[in-house]
């Protein structure tokens, strides 16, 4: 490593916090890319996504986890499975309390089930920019009694206040390492599936509250010719009425999943983009082992 590395640090975190504290946001600010899509519906991420935020004096792997839940259905049981082992596995757990929100019971079991794992935990007060300064000094405080942290940092992933301050904290709590990942990686995430969840990112948009979580993408082709991306996808739904739901009146609705899914991609991919995108039903795909196989879960 030279010299100048002998005090190097890499590591895994990964924030967590009840379903829409944040986390997503805050991930893809500090990685200062978009890795995890984000939304306003609660459990949007579904999948384990590494994003890589280098530092000179290390390099800190943030590993963005679905939300803990209630589980209703077979799919968020193993959701949550994968949430509790990826917390056993990481060196630093930054807990994500919202800075406009009292604390709630969530917040209460979620630090309880991390207060056993080996991970140093911090706790990180998101959504900064939405309170006055009388209000975050108020959960500050509210937050210090929850329980024992390394640290307390209040942040904005949204105006950027505080992120690079959250970023030197977490890499000093990291173990002494070489470096894990390559200088210009962000993420190690396969480009379909970010394809993928980009599509479902804009498909979740304007739909209604039970619709979000019947919603799955899979990527079937990607053919690139003559300076185009050519990317066939199936946009999955649970029944028909849902399927008519997406589409919208006279195929308003999926044009518009269309638009707002290619202007991402083609910035992910930096090409021009004709995405094909067909809606299919698989009925209750979330309860059904064989179709959550075929669907990556």
């Amino acid at each position: 490593m030279g010299a100048e590395r002998i005090d190097f640090r890499a590591g895994f975190a990964c924030f967590v916090g009840r379903p829409n504290a944040g986390k997503s946001t805050l991930t893809n600010a500090l990685v200062g890319a978009k890795i995890a899509i984000t939304s306003s519906k609660p459990q949007t991420t579904r999948h384990i996504i590494r994003g890589v935020v280098h530092r000179p004096e290390g390099q800190l792997i943030l590993v963005d986890t679905p939300g803990l839940h209630r589980p209703r259905t077979l799919l968020g049981e193993r959701l949550n499975d994968l949430v509790r082992q990826t917390w056993s596995e990481v060196d630093v757990i930054g807990l994500c309390i919202p800075a406009d929100e009292d604390i709630g019971k969530g917040d209460t079991f979620i630090t309880t089930e991390i207060s056993e794992l080996k991970a140093t935990i911090i706790a990180v007060v998101t959504k900064t920019d939405l309170v006055s300064k009388e209000r975050l000094a108020e959960q500050l405080l509210a937050v210090s009694e929850l329980g024992t942290f390394a640290a307390i940092v209040p942040v904005s992933a949204v105006s950027g206040e505080q992120v690079d301050v959250l970023s030197e904290v977490m890499t000093k709590l990291l173990p002494k390492s070489p470096q894990l990942y390559p200088d210009d990686a962000l993420t190690d995430e396969p480009e379909n599936v970010l394809i993928a969840e980009l599509i479902r990112e804009a498909a979740l948009e304007g739909v209604r509250d039970e619709l979000p979580h019947s919603i799955a993408v899979m990527v079937e082709e990607v053919q690139v010719e003559d300076g185009v991306t050519r990317i066939f996808a199936d946009l999955y739904v649970e029944r028909p009425s849902q399927k008519a739901i997406i589409i919208g009146h006279k195929g308003s609705r999926l044009r518009d999943v269309g638009s707002r899914s290619r202007a991402e991609i083609e910035k992910l991919l930096g090409t021009r983009i004709y995405l094909d995108l067909h809606i299919r039903v698989a009925k209750e795909w979330q309860r059904d082992p064989k179709q959550l196989r075929k669907l990556g879960f």
